[in-house]
């Protein structure tokens, strides 16, 4: 028995160092003190890229991976923005999310309330809210591979990274401004409000980490805090279009955050 719990220990350790194990070994997720999991990042894309059925196909995909960790009793929303088209009104990932506070799966405060989260204030902003490279979990504890964890040639190649997970993924689509809101209409920010996987025509990706008119792309940020543009959480860059090579191209997989509203 000594010698089996011994060879247990071991491999936790080797699985904790790969940072990709969960953050809690054993018992409930998320349970530490009592604390409820309310916020997680996804452990895997739709995998259509920006195309990820709207709002509706992404919250849908935050409440099955919740549920698949004994976290569905709760009702989960995608931290995404959609901007106002025709006959729709823009939809801010902010008001979408409740009102907090949020714990990721070691129990740990993300943020307080959505000011908090944001940094609504000066005094907020530069206190900033407590989502990080080690708190920014999935739904099964793991840490997101960031920028330069695992030093993989083809980490932008969609085909070798998506069965490999040791890859960069960091990068979060949100469609959203610093301030949680959606960007005004004009320029396509979110992937035709996430239900388009296409790509700029040929000659109309200008300056890779732009959108504009013909040329799709989607907002990121990054939970590592640690990459292009201002390295925000929520709202640093966008991506070289809408389809799952392009997301792959800046290092993401078509990831995003998913809050519990209750």
């Amino acid at each position: 028995m000594e010698s089996h719990m011994n060879r247990v220990l071991v491999l936790i350790g080797v699985l904790a160092l790969s940072g990709l194990a969960p953050s809690v070994a054993f018992g409930q997720h998320g349970m530490p003190g009592g604390t409820p999991m309310t916020f997680f990042v996804t452990s895997e894309p739709i995998g259509d890229g920006g195309n990820l059925g709207g709002l509706a196909g992404a919250d849908a995909h935050c409440q099955k991976l919740a549920q698949e960790v004994g976290a569905g009793n709760r009702t989960w929303r995608a931290y995404l923005s959609t901007q106002a088209s025709p006959g729709q009104p823009a939809v801010n990932a902010r008001d979408r999310i409740g009102t907090g506070p949020w714990y990721n799966f070691d129990g740990v405060m993300i943020a307080r309330d959505l000011a908090q989260l944001h940094g609504d204030t000066i005094e907020l902003a530069r206190m900033g809210n407590n989502l990080t490279k080690r708190t920014g979990l999935t739904e099964k504890g793991q840490i997101v591979p960031g920028l330069n964890d695992y030093q993989v040639p083809r980490d932008s190649d969609w085909e070798y990274s998506k069965t490999t997970p040791y890859t960069n993924r960091h990068e979060m689509l949100t469609g959203s401004q610093l301030d949680g809101r959606a960007f005004p209409p004009g320029i396509d920010y979110t992937c035709s409000n996430w239900t388009s996987n296409r790509d700029p025509a040929p000659g109309q990706a200008q300056g890779g980490l732009q959108g504009g008119p013909g040329r799709p792309n989607a907002q990121i940020g990054f939970p590592d805090r640690n990459g292009g543009g201002n390295g925000s959480w929520n709202s640093s860059h966008g991506t070289t279009g809408c389809s799952q090579t392009a997301l792959n191209r800046t290092h993401g997989v078509g990831m995003f955050y998913c809050f519990a509203v209750n």
